[in-house]
């Protein structure tokens, strides 16, 4: 990689929603559309750079219309900076405004897609990552009555996915009679994820997580409120099941809490929370230090963000555990080159330079937009 900048000379945003097959329902709500946020940064030198997020409200606090505002904040802050200088301009961005990981993230993703490209190598590969494993998504079970969950997991046990997420905390003792009917629909030969979205109370979780225990379950996602997490000890410590934190497990400085803390086994590292790969990285080698296992997440993104976290995910051994299915909801695909989706769940990351993903002018026509 030589020492030239790149400037950054034109920040597009655009407002990017499609309708999902159908709705996708968790324990904080139903979801219709994915309604996200794309960003092209293009340099004076001609290099362009595509990211993209998924807000969450009831997680991260943001919308796409809040993204759509903040991101032209961060398009004129790093507008003359020099694109490859990543850590200055994720640091300039958190000077201006506290939290606002989902745009963040973005604006991050396409930094790193300059920096892969203009270095001439595969974005895995630009941070350190070999591929030499095998990425697998799981598929998700919306929450819901037993028996449609239970004819939901069949169809996805059927379609050769290795291991079905079910999301749950909507009442623990239901909980409880949902995934035994899913366990009896299905055997016992493939693995169950369960995803409880901070839906259970300490003692509901505990009793819940104790009741799912004959039912061989892999982890359990966020039990109990984030905001609780001081007693995130005490329900793993009580648990059958190992525990994951995913809301409460943002970024870098979260992750160093946690383990402090011995509160789980594993961290979801989602980019929308972390604020983009500068902080995951972080958290990462925290990981790795500390013995806790990894898996990497989504929101609703397309096939674009899509593909930046199965690069993301060649970066460590640690990670081992993937959760890509939400692209494979769409009525539509907007990207244009990108991961495949291959048979069984199994994810193939392009080896081209940079990110290898985009998003069609024909597309982005459609879309709403503004430049900077």
């Amino acid at each position: 990689m030589t020492s030239q900048m790149l400037t950054i000379e034109r920040v597009e945003l655009y407002k990017l929603r499609i309708p999902l097959k159908e709705p996708f329902v968790i324990s904080l709500g139903p979801i219709y559309d994915a309604e996200n946020l794309l960003v092209i940064i293009r340099t004076k030198e001609g290099v362009t750079g595509f990211g993209e997020c998924s807000p969450f409200m009831s997680i991260n606090g943001e919308s796409v219309d809040t993204c759509f505002v903040v991101g032209q904040y961060f398009a004129k802050l790093l507008k003359g900076r020099d694109a490859l200088d990543i850590g200055s301009c994720v640091e300039a961005m958190d000077k201006l405004i506290y939290g606002n990981t989902s745009v963040k993230s973005a604006f991050d993703m396409a930094l790193y897609d300059i920096a892969s490209q203009h270095a001439g190598l595969p974005l895995y590969k630009f941070i350190g990552g070999k591929n030499d494993k095998t990425i697998v998504t799981d598929y998700t079970v919306s929450i819901g009555d037993p028996s449609k969950m239970a004819a939901d997991a069949v169809k996805i046990k059927e379609e050769g996915y290795p291991a079905i997420k079910v999301k749950l905390g909507n009442d623990g003792q239901k909980d409880i009679t949902r995934i035994k009917a899913i366990r009896q629909a299905v055997g016992k030969d493939i693995p169950l994820r369960i995803d409880a979205n901070q839906g259970w109370g300490v003692e509901e979780a505990i009793t819940t997580l104790r009741g799912l225990a004959e039912f061989d379950i892999q982890h359990c996602e966020e039990p109990i409120p984030r905001w609780a997490f001081l007693r995130l000890p005490e329900v793993r410590k009580a648990s059958p099941i190992p525990i994951m934190s995913d809301e409460s497990c943002g970024d870098d400085h979260d992750a160093a809490t946690l383990i402090e803390l011995q509160a789980c086994d594993y961290f979801n590292i989602k980019l929308g929370k972390s604020g983009g790969i500068f902080k995951a990285l972080k958290m990462v080698k925290l990981a790795e230090q500390n013995g806790i296992e990894l898996q990497v997440g989504a929101f609703m993104e397309s096939r674009l963000a899509m593909t930046a976290f199965a690069h993301f995910s060649l970066c460590s051994p640690q990670i081992e555990h993937y959760d890509f299915d939400t692209a494979l909801m769409f009525v539509e695909d907007p990207v244009t080159g990108g991961i495949s989706y291959e048979k069984n769940g199994v994810v193939k990351v392009p080896e081209i330079p940079g990110l290898g993903a985009s998003v069609s002018e024909t597309w982005l026509r459609k879309l709403e937009s503004v430049v900077i």
